[in-house]
């Protein structure tokens, strides 16, 4: 099996930052893509950023220029700093990585955390 824990929500004023945490274990050969997601309430999930394992990046519009998604391999962890939050960046977040398992099976495997709540309060 494999987990994804999110770490680093909490309440925050308008303006402020915040830095989440994923790691990911259990069963886990490499992981490919890692990535973050916001859902808030009465809305659908929205991708906000994507890395690679090369480290190449991807933000939506929404957080471009306040959002940074890095990883560390070594950790299987992905990062996402979040600067000059605003009240409407309120939302749960999760991670989300594309993992290869250990053995012959060479199938790519989408995992998603539980969430960690981010609330900005203006």
């Amino acid at each position: 099996q494999v987990q994804l824990m999110e770490s680093g929500g909490g309440l925050v004023q308008a303006g402020g930052s915040l830095r989440l945490s994923c790691a990911a274990s259990g069963s886990i050969h490499s992981i490919n893509d890692m990535a973050w997601g916001r859902q808030a309430p009465g809305k659908q999930r929205e991708l906000l950023a994507v890395i690679t394992r090369a480290d190449s990046t991807n933000y939506a519009d929404s957080v471009k220029g306040r959002f940074t998604i890095s990883r560390d391999n070594a950790k299987n962890t992905v990062y996402l700093q979040m600067n000059s939050l605003k009240p409407e960046d309120t939302a749960v977040y999760y991670c989300n990585a594309h993992i290869m398992k250990p053995g012959l099976d060479m199938r790519e495997y989408d995992y998603w955390g539980q969430g960690t709540q981010v609330t900005v309060s203006s």
